[in-house]
């Protein structure tokens, strides 16, 4: 009676009525155990008057635990809590008013393991939730959580005041470590140690952004805390527009808050940065192996048109023996920038032109954005209208915005009858020969910058509005272009490039840091970028070389030109009114060193592919911020030393500004590092100053090293010679490298048809030793060209399967001397080092290395 008097009352307002409901059916879900009148009555109260002020979670009630789920339910006063054992080092805490917590995700691919052990045991003031690899401590008297190691050394805690609300925010505040530091969130601009800043996501376009700009295209809330010897992950799994504090404007906490929807996070501890990485990937993905020739240099701009100069282009490369691959078709190919057309001025015989270009050994990438033209007359149009896909208003009508073509509705990529709609719209660029699409403009981006939130989206049938899903849209887009083009071409791997997303990204497309400006400090804010993308599980990542707004100098051209030649995504791009960029339009002196450079690259693609077959494995990345080797090397933090990175293994990369001519490096701990041009060898653990020419990027490799190399193509679809150059650096550490190779093209190597195999040097055994291949595939090298760098006690012999076999003595050039432009008679003299050498066939098993 009591209940229904009550019911009766609340009716006068639907509001508050509604969260009559909701306050109610939160108890019955959770249990009959839960239905005391009085608690009823306190949770109604607490739902129906959203604080002004800080409102804690409160007092821990109730729980019961589900062992065979190990998945543990709380009832606090204010709310309630899910604890999800998710794997013995993901915990998974999901915590709101109701009882209704959202279990929905795009960025999470995989269930919980099952029956992951796990033990509960309550005490007077807690619960103690304990996996093989993490105690999690859940105090009663407010609800809160700790994280610890099975040593008891304290990981993470909550801080008093944390699982709180502030109106229908909600937040976690975590206390602060001693001396902790935070990394990671990918795209964000800043220091690598995030430590006294903050941070948004929300994706957006911004153009010409500037070096401390927050929020960028990209959101991967996902960061990693250190300390202690120790590293540990959070993944705040929440679409909404969230933000992060490190310890900003406060000496107590760093904190998430989620403007919408639960506090949704995974804990993941994985003890070690490299493995929280690939703990993170195994929840959110990882990427698939890119086709072959996508890891060539690709040459973009706004615009090239019309066809007659994008040969040209072509040409150009092939003439000048620049190595390329890649050459992008920006909005002015189309009619009018409507999508999924061409230009009949500018493009009447696309086919004729791609095919033209496929005989050079181009492929061709062209941009496609959401926006489709509201146009009567338009296909496109048209065919969107009759398949209802457009983004709508509450009152049912679509939503227009205003971008290049003009007025424009946006396909709903959150809806799996859209995306399959999306895809088949591309089988004519299919059937012309494409065989690269970029997503553009998909965060997203209108004129004005201001997407109204009350759009709404359907979320797989979750139905949300903007505030929900606008991070979701470039990640859905891409998501969307990748299936569908799988459809159309099932057998071939094809390129896909995107500017927004989400975590989880990584499994559908490549991403590039946006519209990066042409300075020295885009130059290092583009590596530091990337260093963070790849911390956040972006493997596939890069920069405009050259920046993309405003001309480089000369200088800083050739400067950039050779930084972006070791990173992952290596792309040149410029934008509409602004002198060409293309590496000989600097300069004869640029375009000689964007040669050398572009062409090492080449070279060292064995290296490259290798790691990004790793990549696929076990999600960490090829351009390596020093984080995830030296995680407890102070210096690697400092300003000085924070841009430096590993080019896979073995290649530590040392950026600087293009007006330096000696720069300060930080060789971090290792038996030696060998100076990459000529050999010079110096003690790891060091701060050295070296010169910086504008020609010469300092380039360390990491004693013991093992660096895979072929000869010079001028694209990846070209055959090098059938020796492949294998680079071994002497050192005192045993290392492995996993060579890999496939077709570079099919889908193939999923069922088998690779070669991979392992290669180990351990010095204290002085062997060199190849395990038998794996795979079906035939590998294209028939030799294998073995240099020992700085084997002083190597003596004219080693033994080959128990043969003896003389090695020779010979000089190795990885760039060539620069021609002298100076009229005084400057020169530049060419650089090389020594190794001794030794052909082998490719099917040797073990060296014995005599000294």
């Amino acid at each position: 009676m009591q209940v229904t008097h009550l019911l009766t009352h609340k009716q006068k307002s639907c509001a508050k009525f509604c969260r009559f409901i909701i306050a109610l059916n939160s108890f019955c879900i959770f249990g009959n155990s839960f239905a005391r009148v009085s608690n009823f009555f306190a949770l109604y109260m607490q739902t129906s008057n959203h604080s002004r002020t800080h409102q804690s979670i409160g007092k821990l009630i109730d729980f019961r635990y589900n062992k065979r789920n190990t998945e543990l339910h709380l009832q606090a006063e204010n709310g309630f809590a899910k604890v999800l054992v998710y794997h013995p080092q993901i915990i998974r805490i999901t915590l709101n008013r109701t009882t209704d917590l959202w279990d929905f995700s795009y960025a999470t691919i995989v269930p919980p393991l099952d029956d992951t052990p796990a033990q509960i045991a309550e005490r007077n003031d807690k619960l103690i939730l304990t996996t093989s690899d993490l105690k999690v401590v859940i105090y009663k008297n407010p609800l809160l959580f700790a994280f610890y190691d099975p040593n008891d050394l304290l990981i993470n805690a909550d801080e008093p005041f944390s699982n709180s609300w502030l109106g229908e925010q909600i937040s976690a505040y975590k206390t602060l470590q001693p001396n902790e530091k935070f990394i990671g969130l990918g795209e964000k601009t800043g220091n690598l140690d995030r430590k006294g800043t903050g941070y948004t996501n929300y994706n957006t376009d911004f153009f010409a952004y500037y070096s401390a700009a927050d929020p960028l295209y990209i959101s991967t809330p996902f960061y990693m805390g250190v300390h202690s010897g120790i590293s540990y992950g959070i993944f705040l799994d929440n679409s909404s527009k969230t933000h992060f504090n490190f310890g900003a404007s406060n000496d107590r906490f760093a904190s998430f808050t989620v403007e919408s929807g639960d506090l949704n996070y995974y804990f993941i501890y994985g003890k070690t940065i490299a493995k929280n990485i690939e703990l993170y990937t195994y929840l959110t993905g990882r990427m698939e192996l890119p086709p072959l020739w996508s890891l060539g240099y690709h040459q973009c701009r706004y615009s090239y048109y019309p066809d007659k100069e994008v040969l040209n282009i072509a040409r150009t490369f092939r003439e000048k023996q620049i190595p390329a691959d890649v050459i992008y078709l920006d909005i002015h190919y189309m009619q009018n920038y409507k999508l999924f057309t061409w230009s009949k001025e500018h493009f009447a015989e696309p086919q004729k032109l791609i095919q033209a270009l496929q005989a050079l050994g181009f492929k061709v990438v062209v941009i496609i954005d959401p926006g489709i033209k509201v146009e009567q007359e338009y296909e496109t149009y048209q065919k969107g209208v009759q398949a209802d896909v457009f983004l709508k208003y509450p009152d049912g009508t679509y939503y227009t915005g205003q971008v290049w073509p003009g007025w424009c509705h946006f396909p709903d990529f959150t809806n799996p009858r859209v995306r399959k709609w999306w895809g088949e719209q591309f089988a004519e660029l299919v059937q012309l020969g494409i065989k690269g699409f970029w997503n553009d403009m998909n965060e997203i981006a209108t004129w004005g910058n201001r997407l109204p939130e009350l759009i709404e989206f359907d979320l797989e049938g979750h139905k949300a509005s903007t505030r929900q899903a606008r991070n979701l849209y470039g990640l859905q887009m891409a998501r969307a272009t990748f299936e569908g083009i799988k459809k159309l071409l099932p057998q071939e791997r094809t390129f896909h490039l995107t500017r927004a997303g989400f975590s989880g990204v990584q499994r559908y497309a490549c991403v590039w840091t946006g519209d990066n400006v042409a300075t020295d400090e885009h130059l290092l804010l583009g590596v530091r970028l990337v260093n963070s993308m790849g911390l956040a599980g972006l493997c596939f990542a890069g920069y405009d070389v050259g920046g993309f707004v405003g001309e480089a100098s000369n200088q800083l051209f050739a400067k950039w030109i050779s930084i972006g030649a070791f990173s992952p995504f290596f792309r040149g791009h410029k934008e509409v009114n602004t002198a060409s960029a293309e590496p000989w339009t600097k300069g004869r002196q640029t375009e000689e060193i964007a040669r050398n450079y572009i062409s090492l690259r080449y070279r060292l693609i064995p290296y490259i592919y290798s790691h990004f077959y790793e990549s696929t494995q076990n999600g960490l990345p090829i351009q390596r911020s020093l984080a995830i080797d030296y995680t407890h090397d102070d210096l690697i933090y400092h300003p000085n030393y924070q841009n430096q990175y590993l080019f896979g293994k073995s290649l530590l990369i040392c950026p600087n500004e293009s007006y330096h001519q000696f720069t300060k490096v930080y060789l971090p701990e290792a038996s030696a590092w060998y100076y990459w041009y000529d050999g010079k060898v110096f003690e790891g653990k060091q701060e050295i100053v070296v010169e910086s020419p504008v020609h010469q990027l300092p380039i360390f490799v990491r004693a013991s090293a093992i660096i895979p190399m072929q000869s010079l193509t001028q694209h990846l679809s070209e055959k090098p010679e059938k020796t492949l150059h294998l680079h071994i650096y002497f050192g005192q550490e045993t290392s492995e490298f996993l060579y890999y190779e496939d077709d570079g093209t099919s889908y193939e190597y999923k069922q088998g048809n690779f070669y991979k195999r392992l290669i180990r040097f351990e010095p204290q055994k002085r062997t060199l030793s190849f395990e038998p291949a794996e795979g079906n595939y035939t590998s294209h090298f028939e030799k294998l060209k073995i240099y020992f760098h700085h084997f002083q006690q190597i003596s004219q012999d080693v033994k080959i399967n128990g043969k003896l076999q003389s090695v020779h003595p010979e000089e190795v050039q990885f760039i060539k001397a620069i021609s002298s432009f100076d009229p005084m008679g400057k020169t530049y003299p060419e650089v090389k080092t020594q190794a001794k050498t030794i052909e082998i066939l490719n099917t040797t098993q073990k060296i014995e290395i005599i000294w």
